[in-house]
């Protein structure tokens, strides 16, 4: 039964006018700001998108779904309005509860998002964990994540009416696989934003073991997980790589040792702390953002992910990679200097 105390149990920090640049994984973040440069792009996207109604889902939920307020689920009630004002939302997004024992929330719409949190999630964690689930999801909406992942709805469907046709849907899938990368890097973001939203580091990393072992904390130990990131990521040969490649395949969610680890590294690099102490991008300058230092970034972000795995497969992936960014490196100064003679 969750708490109903109205007193927060300690102060956060807020972030005035920070933008979701300060926490979007670079690759996440690229893909975002080149989106936001492409004036209408959302417009045409929600017009395409007939298939997904947001006045409709909301009546679906408003109908089927419990609305947390001041006499509805009274923490969760909190929690939102706790997180809109640590990142700075102008409006409180809605929250329903459904029953569903399958542990899941999600941010939905575009225009008037609203969080949809199942019963499974709530018994299976914690006041300070749910905290850290409602800012992940208010991340998504800070971020407006929505314009792409309806992309990706739009694009699977697609993909499935012209099976039939192997080149177009060989050419659709390929695009589907690169919404699928992006959308596990924009789960990566949201996991920093619920961690700046919760500013309870263990707390964040409790709820994000609890999706692979469930409620058995008292059986779980965080350094033991962490070493199995470790075993995952060094573990087997080029077979055992080419493996975990393809189990990524159709995911649109990295897995829960993943999500613990690259938000351990985020947290241990200081990149937290720094923002917590108000050193971050603000929202009044997202429109200085260039789609070319954030692509950079992006492709720096891969390298140094590449060079820091000991996965034999991602080691020839690296090295394939590399000799093509030299091959082309070496083919671009060579028109340079016939240009500039």
């Amino acid at each position: 039964m969750p708490d109903m105390t109205t007193t927060p149990d300690r102060s956060r920090v807020q972030l005035p006018g920070i933008s979701s640049r300060a926490y979007e994984h670079p690759a996440d973040r690229s893909a975002l700001v080149a989106l936001r440069k492409l004036s209408g792009f959302d417009t045409v996207l929600k017009q395409m998108s007939g298939l997904i109604s947001e006045r409709r889902l909301r009546l679906m939920y408003l109908a089927s779904a419990v609305r947390v307020s001041e006499t509805q689920f009274r923490s969760l009630y909190d929690m939102g309005r706790d997180a809109a004002y640590t990142l700075d939302l102008h409006r409180v997004p809605e929250i329903y509860v459904q029953q569903d024992p399958q542990v899941q929330a999600k941010a939905i719409g575009f225009d008037d998002p609203f969080i949809v949190v199942t019963t499974g999630l709530l018994n299976l964690m914690n006041e300070e964990e749910q905290r850290f689930v409602i800012g992940h999801e208010t991340a998504h909406i800070l971020s407006g994540h929505a314009v792409y992942r309806t992309m990706l709805d739009i694009l699977t469907r697609l993909a499935t009416r012209v099976a039939w046709i192997p080149l177009g849907y060989i050419g659709l899938r390929a695009i589907v696989a690169g919404l699928e990368e992006w959308y596990r890097k924009s789960e990566l973001s949201s996991d920093r934003g619920g961690l700046l939203t919760g500013q309870d580091p263990e707390a964040a990393k409790r709820a994000l073991m609890k999706l692979a072992g469930g409620a058995y904390t008292h059986e779980m130990n965080i350094e033991a997980f962490l070493a199995q990131y470790q075993e995952y990521d060094t573990a087997g040969d080029l077979r055992d790589g080419f493996l975990k490649v393809l189990n990524l395949l159709g995911t649109t969610h990295p897995f829960a040792v993943v999500r613990v680890a690259e938000l351990d590294k985020w947290h241990r690099s200081g990149e937290y702390e720094r923002i917590i102490g108000g050193d971050y991008p603000r929202r009044e300058h997202d429109a200085d953002a260039r789609v070319t230092d954030e692509v950079k970034a992006a492709a720096e972000s891969y390298r140094r992910s590449w060079s820091e795995s000991q996965d034999p497969f991602i080691g020839v992936l690296r090295d394939v990679a590399e000799g093509a960014v030299n091959a082309g490196e070496r083919i671009f100064n060579r028109f340079s200097r016939r240009d500039g003679s």
